[in-house]
């Protein structure tokens, strides 16, 4: 497909997408979820910086601005009202993010009484770490496109609540840790164990919105996160990142890229951490490739899981032209360089995942149809991915 199609095809999805969703034309009970949500705000920015249709621009604000008054308020079925924050309606407005944002699951979430039902939890409500994490970096694209600092202003201020109520101290006195689910309040935890990659995910996030910061603010204390940078990295000391999910393996390959990038700007110095993340996205493609799962019929497979590889594979074309275009920084004869190399032969692995989920006919299975949302938006951002990989 190309260049003109290609972009077509994603004006098409994210249209339907605005749609479906009640974004546009604007529905007064919009059905928003952060993470999909996350993902489409940037496919809206990468739409108006190809085609300059400020109309996809718009999309987004006014995305960004529905998300934070459905998904930064209490739910409907809720006997609270307002802001989850509990600020007035005009601080709310002023600071959306402060205390989080709901999943935008269907169900309400599970009181702190009620006992734990595996099954039901990933059908009700609550905030997700690595939900929050996508948002930040949502916003601070937005920041870079508009020139409108509010953005990473809101997404600070949402880095610094969440990492003060999903981490806490293991046992007594232990090693820092995150939930990995918390209630929509944030008062109490949803699901304790930690996933396996929102250390890393946070770390790097966090060091992105730093350098946003000291760029656009200076040295304002209040958006600071030397401290949750800090106290992340000593998370994520010695964790281990392999993963065989190709969801996993995917958001390994975007943090790698940004890892490159902040080393570019001096945000980081220690290049160990980027030899870390791609030897275990590395290892984790070589054990993924061997398996059959992508010979399964298309009701058998999880297209956003997979679209999530093909988003990372795309990373990987970047990472390696980040690291040609520095070679004071990073030796092509490095083993580094060899690891980045050896990625690249799975490129394309992820373009005959998107050639799979573009077949009309496996987008009648019901894993498609009941996930139709997220799987539309992530099929367009790996088909156009530079919005959300920002380079």
């Amino acid at each position: 497909m190309n260049r003109n199609a290609t972009s077509a095809l994603v004006q098409e999805i994210m249209l339907d997408f605005a749609c479906s969703t009640g974004l546009a034309p604007a529905d007064a009970h919009p059905r928003r979820y952060l993470w999909t949500d996350s993902f489409a705000v940037c496919n809206y920015l990468q739409l108006f910086s190809r085609t300059k249709d400020e109309s996809y621009l718009d999309l987004g604000l006014s995305l960004v601005e529905q998300v934070h008054h459905t998904l930064g308020r209490h739910r409907d079925d809720d006997s609270r009202r307002g802001w989850i924050s509990g600020l007035n309606e005009q601080d709310g407005e002023r600071h959306p993010t402060i205390r989080g944002l709901r999943i935008g699951k269907q169900q309400n979430e599970r009181k702190p009484d009620e006992p734990l039902n595996e099954r039901l939890e990933w059908d009700q409500d609550g905030q997700y770490y690595h939900y929050l994490t996508k948002w930040m970096h949502a916003l601070n694209c937005v920041s870079r496109v508009t020139g409108d600092s509010t953005y990473t202003m809101w997404a600070i201020e949402l880095a610094q609540t969440a990492h003060a109520r999903f981490t806490y101290a293991h046992l007594s006195g232990g090693r820092k840790r995150t939930y990995w689910k918390m209630s929509i309040d944030l008062t109490y935890p949803l699901v304790s164990s930690m996933g396996q990659h929102d250390p890393i995910d946070g770390f790097v996030t966090y060091n992105k919105l730093q350098a946003t910061a000291t760029r656009n603010f200076g040295g304002s204390s209040l958006l600071d996160l030397k401290l949750e940078i800090a106290d992340m990295a000593e998370i994520c000391r010695g964790i281990r990142l392999v993963t065989d999910d190709p969801l996993g393996i995917g958001g390994l390959l975007f943090d790698a890229l940004r890892i490159a990038q902040l080393e570019i700007q001096g945000g980081l110095k220690d290049s160990s951490l980027l030899e870390t993340v791609v030897d275990s996205a590395l290892l984790g493609m070589e054990v993924f490739s061997k398996g059959e799962t992508l010979e399964y019929p298309a009701e058998y497979r999880l297209a956003f899981r997979e679209l999530g590889l093909s988003i990372g594979l795309y990373a990987v074309e970047n990472l390696l032209n980040v690291i040609k275009e520095n070679p004071d920084l990073f030796s092509q004869k490095s083993t580094l360089y060899r690891r980045i190399e050896d990625l690249l032969e799975y490129v394309p692995l992820g373009k005959a995942i998107e050639q799979f989920w573009m077949d009309g006919k496996n987008r009648e299975a019901s894993t498609w149809i009941e996930h139709r949302e997220i799987n539309m938006v992530m099929l367009a951002t790996s088909l156009d991915p530079n919005g959300f990989l920002m380079i």
